[in-house]
């Protein structure tokens, strides 16, 4: 057996279980490693600017590919800056794997330059958290990261690689690709028999673990069942929302009727939520006890199952064994009506209609893009308020069309786009992103140039932090402190980087510019300056003021 460096004994373990990329912003605690990714062209190594923009690109890769995302930082500050990706990655139940540099063995415990307990550090917010300290190990802490990442719910893993441990020559055994447990439920009797029973009945699905095959087998049982179906927050893109199922989704500002027809369901049938606070309205619409409900609760992870929520069934399965084998049960004689109904409540809610008085209206903007752009689109947004036009207006196509943090953490959108330009490279991809948003990781643009990622900016500038302005103004009306923003020319910034840019100030100039946009190759932003006055697609802070508190 030929002795390698930890550090090629890593890669190779990467190798082994199908890694293609990796997102990294170097160090020198892991030189050995980008030493052996010299002589590895198989793996496309993306440069990043900030340790942030290369987790939540990671995060990204991981949910468009179902296999873990792969991050490389260095310790100390290049892994508290990551720490973010690793948060979103445990709620957005997105698989990725993330490599920390570490001080060496030998100096560990002595307050080392940029040391950090990072197995105490990422325990509480990581699936597993680690320190390999035998390079002879490697492939097997390798797949079980991979294991543990993809299995059950998935999530992160935190690998912490001590620097003189990568320089050492050791024989190793490389381990085979790990796959992803299959997870047959089993039985759907139960299931089909409440089903069956249930006078008014609502599916509300998401979570991780859909793909293609499994949201065309779910939406076709919702269909001969007449089974309205919902999406938990953030999670629209589980099945086609032109499906004549398709009821909307839930989470900030949905539509009142979906919010009634959850209300009322005396079944509910949650296939993959973990039912979280957002999607709940603060454990509310759907009490943890549900009175008056019937809760069938779909999950992979037996730990998610009656902890937060009482189950009166609770299935552990995968998504699209569960849906593959709801697809093959008998239906009814004739579907419910329901599904119909509450498609066409969502389609009159989705329909964007314009607003007097405002010079930039984002409705009819997202109508413009509807008519513009495939209806595959990959839209990748942050936090903010701007995000609840696109998850209002916007038709997400299936798996893979929504790439936004379940975790509300901002400054995903542009690092989230890079990935999915890269990843899908014959894919239209938009990021979206709010004035506050964007600057947390606008310098990815960098990134996305360097990399020749093929893709839309669009920046929504009202000249505030405006989710925190519109509680503020709510809780405390006409008190303004710390939510305004002087904001650079967004336009002119992003030609600094190398892209195509123009500012849009007014509706009608939204759709030309669009235009103007798609003739061009490379990065495009589109600096839309809006009013805060609107602060979401239904209200105005005007109104909000007057509103009584509480």
């Amino acid at each position: 057996m030929t002795k390698r460096t930890g550090g090629r004994i890593l890669v190779d373990s990467l190798l082994a279980q199908g890694c293609d990329r990796i997102f990294t912003v170097p160090g020198e605690s892991f030189l050995a490693v980008l030493d052996a990714l010299h002589d590895t062209p198989a793996i496309d190594l993306v440069t990043c600017r900030q340790e942030g923009g290369v987790t939540f690109m990671a995060c990204a890769d991981g949910t468009l590919t179902g296999r873990p995302g792969i991050a490389f930082v260095t310790r100390g500050p290049g892994a508290t800056n990551a720490s973010i990706g690793v948060h979103v990655a445990r709620q957005d139940s997105q698989p990725m794997i993330l490599f920390i540099g570490d001080v060496d063995r030998g100096t560990r415990d002595r307050e080392a330059f940029q040391e950090i307990d990072f197995q105490a550090m990422f325990a509480p917010i990581a699936k597993w958290a680690a320190r390999i300290d035998d390079a002879r190990r490697i492939p097997e802490y390798v797949a079980r990261a991979y294991a543990t990442a993809m299995n059950g719910r998935p999530g992160p893993v935190v690998l912490a690689l001590p620097e003189d441990m990568l320089c050492d020559m050791v024989e190793a055994t490389d381990r085979p690709r790990v796959e992803r447990c299959d997870q047959f439920p089993p039985s759907v009797a139960p299931v089909l028999e409440q089903l069956r029973a249930a006078r008014n009945p609502l599916a509300i699905i998401g979570g991780a673990g859909w793909n293609s095959a499994a949201s065309a087998a779910f939406a076709g049982f919702a269909r001969k069942w007449g089974l309205p179906v919902a999406a938990a927050f953030r999670r629209q893109d589980a099945i086609d929302n032109a499906a004549p199922v398709w009821a909307g989704n839930l989470g900030y500002g949905p539509n009142p009727r979906l919010v009634e027809r959850v209300r009322a369901a005396d079944l509910l049938l949650v296939v993959g939520p973990r039912l979280g606070e957002a999607t709940t309205d603060g454990y509310t619409l759907v009490n943890p006890d549900h009175p008056g409900q019937t809760l069938i609760h779909v999950h992979p992870d037996p730990a998610e199952l009656n902890s937060a929520y009482r189950a009166d069934i609770a299935v552990c399965a995968g998504m699209w064994e569960f849906a593959d084998a709801l697809a093959a049960a008998e239906p009814p004689s004739a579907p419910s009506p329901a599904a119909a109904e509450a498609h066409a409540e969502y389609q009159r809610w989705s329909t964007p209609a314009p607003r007097e008085g405002v010079a930039m209206d984002l409705g009819p903007c997202v109508a413009a893009m509807r008519e513009a752009l495939p209806a595959d689109t990959m839209i990748c947004n942050g936090a903010g308020n701007y995000s609840g036009w696109w998850h209002r207006y916007w038709p997400y196509a299936g798996p893979g069309s929504q790439l936004a943090p379940t975790a509300g953490a901002m400054g995903y959108g542009v690092p989230a786009a890079v990935a999915a330009a890269l990843r899908r490279p014959n894919r239209m991809v938009v990021a979206l992103a709010g004035d506050g948003c964007f600057l947390m990781n606008g310098q990815e643009l960098a990134t996305a140039v360097q990399h020749d990622a093929q893709m839309l900016v669009i920046i929504v500038d009202n000249g505030a932090y405006g989710t925190i302005r519109m509680h503020q103004e709510r809780e405390y009306p006409g008190r303004v402190a710390a939510t305004r923003l002087a904001n650079p020319d967004f336009a002119a910034l992003a030609r600094a980087y190398g892209c195509w840019a123009e500012t849009v100030e007014q509706t009608e100039d939204f759709a030309p510019a669009v235009a103007r946009a798609q003739g061009q190759r490379g990065v495009r932003l589109l600096h839309c300056r809006t009013d805060v006055e609107a602060i979401t697609p239904a209200a105005t802070l005007a109104a909000i003021r007057r509103r009584p508190a509480g």
